[in-house]
């Protein structure tokens, strides 16, 4: 069974290719990267690296030939996403690949994410098709906090909107691996995982982690959604970035990440990695 990862010199690509590794052997895996520079660690592996962009139907529907499943890990140039989402998924549906796995974004049909829309609409889109498909709606990366430990060192604080809204977030490590394994398993899998980490913490949690790895005290700053983008924009944060960041904290108070199924752990067979694990190997 051959599998193929799109994306697959990228931060949770690269990760899901070595958790593969340890499943399957590599000549059963296809990494697809835009850069075969980049891609060269994955060839060294013994895995065989294919050239293509999700911007060209043609080279996508090449990569694709004699592969029985591919992970379709979702771009990260948002309002291109939902088109080229769908150039990958058409490409396989041409070349006869038996299932799709996606990662979206955690309760998309209901979220108010900002990154939701191009997720529902990519789920939408392979609704609509024949082809079998897997949809692994991975909840927030620790490594996404990563900025928080620099900041926390640097004010002693977590600037946040969120209120007491919690987070089940887990490593990409953890993500990964659950992926590798939907991928090769043989047993029946679920049409849906809601995947997250096993605690859903708040950003209390937060702060006592990045004081333990800082070394210093930390506090929490919770403030109003206008106050955090005023003090976002006044350190220099640019306008989409800030509306970005306000915007993932307001659906952080309305509990939208705080769901931990334990569907995370159940497929990786092990308990998810803790935040302040993480953030100390950010450090």
């Amino acid at each position: 069974m051959t599998i193929a990862v799109t994306a697959a010199t990228g931060q949770l690509g690269t990760l899901v290719v070595d958790a593969l590794l340890q499943r399957t052997t590599p000549d059963q895996i296809v990494a697809i990267a835009r850069d075969a520079a980049k891609a060269e660690p994955l060839a060294a592996k013994g895995v065989e690296v294919r050239i293509a962009s999700y911007d060209d139907p043609t080279a996508l529907t090449d990569a694709l030939a004699g592969v029985d499943q591919v992970l379709l890990i979702s771009g990260n140039e948002f309002g291109k996403r939902g088109q080229q989402h769908r150039n990958v998924i058409d490409a396989a549906i041409s070349q006869g690949v038996s299932r799709v796995v996606y990662t979206s974004a955690p309760q998309v049909d209901t979220s108010t994410l900002p990154v939701a829309p191009e997720h529902l609409e990519t789920e939408q889109y392979l609704a609509s098709t024949d082809v079998d498909h897997v949809l692994l709606r991975n909840n927030w990366y620790h490594e996404n906090y990563a900025s928080s430990v620099e900041t926390a060192a640097a004010t002693g604080s977590v600037l946040t909107s969120a209120g007491d809204g919690r987070v089940a977030s887990a490593s990409r490590q953890d993500f990964a691996e659950a992926a590798a394994v939907v991928l090769t398993t043989d047993a029946p899998v679920k049409r849906v995982y809601e995947l997250a980490g096993d605690v859903a913490w708040t950003q209390a949690d937060l702060a006592t982690a990045l004081t333990d790895v800082v070394g210093k005290p930390v506090e929490v700053a919770n403030v109003s959604s206008e106050e955090q983008a005023s003090i976002l924009t006044s350190v220099g944060l640019d306008a989409g970035l800030v509306d970005f960041i306000v915007a993932v904290d307001a659906s952080i108070k309305q509990g939208e990440l705080e769901l931990a199924t334990g569907d995370l752990s159940s497929l990786i067979g092990r308990p998810t990695t803790p935040l302040a694990e993480s953030l100390r190997a950010l450090a």
